[in-house]
């Protein structure tokens, strides 16, 4: 095999040299959508060579209308027909859904004429409603928009589609960006979030604590990233490719510089001094898009301690007092999404209605 193509240009590839002139042929008619989008490294352009081991070669997702899903099986067969069992030196053929294993599939080696390709067929509101847990985004409530895991908006917002006679990319517009109520409480609760420990990176040290003070300081710097991400209005993708994603955000460079040198500095001096700046420099940046009146961006001592804060409180109030509706009054405990240990809730659909409750 050559060298690697990524997921994203491999799949478009194989849609259009491959399976659409089967589709044009043999379904002259057919209605459809086809694209690639929701799960998977390659759909947010992160694959590399250690991708391929699993659910990740030629494919593609292809959407019918609910009166043509009963056509799935017959194209499919055409598909196995004619498909070639490698495109462009990867397999087209894929194991059966391990059952033991979420149904993961393979990629292997193919007999012509009895390929078994990795294609997804669903109507619209069946897919949507498997993944988002609804299918209708032009009136959806604050607390609706927060029951949502942000790395699936990410993947619905970052896809793309090859035909789209279903008008699949006009029904999605909606979730490119939460709304500037979601937008604006989640600014708040980040920087709340980091106020209710912006002491402790220092006092845990001084208390003998390194371990602690650090991952202290970590929750702190992950906060902060958060709130870069929230700045520059882009969602955030899950933990495996949270700061690959945060290192090319259009943010200064002495932000990020910041934070890394927090999370691995040596001496609780550096930790703090670096842990400090960035939330200074997050502020500043906050102060750029005039969102509220300017907050201060200043280092003082938290009371009469010998440690330093820039007391975050302060501009979650500030942001907080912008917030209308039912998120006037809400916790300020941003989403699900950002608590990486909670998978099991915020990327379960089913529990969006317990999550809603929540605030």
């Amino acid at each position: 095999m050559g060298e690697f193509i990524k997921g994203k240009d491999l799949c478009r590839g194989f849609f259009f040299d491959v399976a659409k002139p089967i589709l044009d042929q043999q379904f002259p008619h057919l209605s459809y959508a086809a694209g690639l989008l929701g799960y998977g490294s390659d759909v947010l352009g992160y694959d590399d060579p250690v991708s391929t081991d699993h659910m990740w070669g030629p494919r593609f997702y292809l959407f019918l209308k609910q009166e043509d899903i009963g056509l799935k099986h017959e194209i499919l067969k055409a598909f196995s027909a004619q498909f070639p069992p490698l495109y462009k030196g990867y397999n087209v053929h894929f194991s059966q859904p391990d059952p033991n294993d979420q149904g993961i599939r393979h990629a292997v080696e193919g007999t012509p004429g009895k390929v078994d390709p990795l294609i997804f067929f669903y109507t619209p509101e069946e897919y949507l409603d498997f993944y988002m847990g609804a299918h209708q985004f032009d009136s959806l409530t604050d607390l609706e928009w927060l029951s949502f895991s942000e790395n699936r908006l990410l993947t619905l917002a970052v896809g793309e589609f090859y035909v789209d006679n279903l008008h699949l990319a006009e029904r999605l517009a909606p979730l490119k960006y939460y709304p500037e109520n979601v937008w604006l409480y989640l600014i708040a609760s980040n920087w709340g979030m980091i106020s209710q420990e912006q002491a402790f990176v220092k006092r845990c040290a001084t208390r003998g604590d390194d371990t602690g003070s650090i991952l202290v300081c970590a929750r702190i710097a992950e906060r902060l990233m958060r709130l870069a991400f929230l700045y520059c209005k882009q969602y955030a993708p899950y933990s495996k490719w949270f700061g690959t994603a945060f290192q090319q955000l259009p943010i200064s460079p002495q932000i990020k510089e910041a934070i890394h040198d927090a999370v691995t500095a040596s001496t609780i001096a550096r930790r703090e001094e670096k842990i400090v700046l960035a939330q200074q420099l997050l502020a500043r940046l906050h102060n750029s898009l005039s969102i509220t009146a300017p907050v201060s961006d200043k280092s003082v001592s938290y009371f009469s301690r010998d440690i330093q804060v820039i007391y975050a409180d302060k501009i979650a109030e500030a942001v907080q007092e912008k917030l209308t509706g039912p998120l006037a009054h809400a916790p300020l405990i941003g989403s699900l999404s950002q608590v990486s240990s909670f998978v099991e809730l915020y990327e379960d659909a089913s529990k969006r209605p317990a999550i809603e409750s929540l605030y």
